[in-house]
């Protein structure tokens, strides 16, 4: 298949065996938003691995798993002291990461993604608030009135790495458009769910220590205006803030979302600098005949001019595209699952199975996941493309929507972490997991058959 007149490069021939421009079609083949998306459907898959561990770990051993994750660990720096369990530093430590990385996703998308155009954004957003409300106002219908009300928050939220997990699977007979939606509704659902962490589930504030991260903020928009670009400079503020932050009253990990917003989003160099050097960079590089082979080796000048090629392509990169990039593979292949092997261990030996299944916790749980996220997202956006007259985005169809609706369902690590901020009760946050992994997984089964099904008769070539 060709297009453009450019063969397509197929994936299965060594790049020593292809041709130049079937090499050059190969590596421009993959845009950032493929990259985004391959390095997060492939952390789902290990996020699942992680999970199932977790379970077999906490039923195999439950002494071993509590042991492990309740060790204390203190770290010391000067008259300052931190000491937490193993699995506080991973929640409250390594998930600020998570929520940095998260928070560089939302700054993208509403500068230059799926939620920059008013327009462009009223879809996603409409079925990310729809995806709220309903799982929200579910939950009360099972708890209204009762102690665990206060886990309301637990079924809005949309896990991004299983989802798109699951929608890789079906490969190339899903839309891109329908791959943009589901991604941009999870970033907008992850950007409501940190405010109803912020909003909803803080405790008590300490001025002093939020004044000074006030001070620390106003350093970092300082920071932001001259450009620094060194990312020593943010982690260091970073650390500061997450400090201050943690004594203030609010939640640790928001930390991660307030330092992204200070990430500068502009290059050293524009577009027509850039290609100003490249191409005097490669006038250098001329060879006798047509064909200069491998000359980089010994070639002094065309070392030289590729070295340029590089640093220049590191100056047009802004700071946010380039910390967005590193982070990714981290999150996705280390801290989401740690976080999941830290926090899916059920001890199901020590439940009544019977009361568990059965408490209004769980079933608020699994039916918000469910049942309420697919509803909220196909009335809220089926309500906006009437009330905007908007379009559905290009290949997509109405029962597309719906089995990404059910894949919205799946809300494994923000729900996670919104549970364990929900409840004092050890019961409840056990009964919240049962709720969280079987409301997931229905989710999941169903929006995988929708989506195979709606998509049966587009070709997979």
């Amino acid at each position: 298949m060709e297009r453009a007149g450019v063969p397509m490069y197929n994936g299965n021939v060594p790049d020593n065996q292809i041709s130049p421009e079937s090499l050059v079609t190969k590596v421009i083949a993959t845009t950032a938003f493929q990259n985004f998306f391959n390095t997060i459907a492939n952390g789902g898959f290990l996020l699942l691995f992680a999970s199932i561990a977790a379970l077999l770990w906490s039923n195999i051993s439950p002494e071993s798993y509590a042991h492990f994750w309740h060790k204390e660990f203190s770290l010391n720096i000067g008259s300052a002291s931190l000491s937490h369990s193993l699995a506080h530093w991973v929640n409250d430590g390594l998930m600020t990461l998570f929520f940095f990385t998260v928070g560089l996703e939302i700054k993208r998308e509403m500068l230059v993604g799926g939620l920059s155009d008013p327009r462009r954004a009223a879809l996603p957003v409409a079925a990310a608030i729809g995806g709220m409300v309903f799982p929200a106002l579910i939950y009360w219908w099972f708890n209204g009135g009762a102690s665990s009300m206060s886990g309301w928050g637990i079924p809005i939220a949309t896990d991004i790495a299983f989802s798109l997990a699951i929608l890789s699977t079906l490969g190339r007979r899903i839309p891109f458009g329908i791959r943009i939606f589901l991604t941009a509704f999870a970033i907008a659902d992850d950007l409501g769910a940190i405010l109803v962490i912020a909003l909803f589930y803080t405790p008590q504030i300490h001025l002093n220590y939020l004044l000074g991260g006030v001070g620390v903020c106003a350093v970092l928009f300082v920071m932001n205006r001259f450009w620094v670009r060194n990312p020593i400079g943010y982690l260091v503020m970073g650390l500061i803030l997450w400090y201050m932050v943690a004594h203030s009253g609010l939640h640790a990990t928001i930390t991660g979302v307030i330092v992204s917003m200070f990430i500068p989003a502009r290059s050293r160099y524009n577009t027509d600098v850039f290609m100003k050097m490249v191409r005097e960079r490669l006038e250098q590089i001329k060879c006798d005949g047509d064909d200069c082979g491998y000359t980089i080796m010994v070639n002094r000048s065309h070392l030289d001019a590729v070295h340029s090629i590089n640093v220049a392509c590191s100056r047009v990169e802004t700071p946010l595209q380039r910390m967005e990039h590193a982070m990714e593979p981290w999150v996705a292949y280390l801290i989401l699952p740690l976080f999941a092997l830290a926090n899916a261990g059920v001890v199901l030996g020590a439940l009544d199975l019977g009361t568990a299944a059965l408490h209004p916790v769980t079933l608020g749980i699994i039916f918000g996941l469910a049942v309420g996220k697919p509803l909220g997202i196909i009335i809220f956006t089926w309500l906006t493309t009437k009330i905007l007259r908007v379009n559905l985005i290009t290949g997509a169809t109405w029962s597309m929507i719906l089995g990404v609706g059910f894949l919205g369902g799946i809300g494994f690590t923000m729900s996670l972490f919104i549970s364990a901020l929900s409840f004092t009760e050890p019961v409840f946050q056990e009964y919240a997991k049962i709720g969280i992994i079987g409301g997931s997984l229905v989710s999941g089964i169903f929006g995988y058959a929708v989506l195979r099904w709606a998509t049966r008769n587009r070709s997979i070539s």
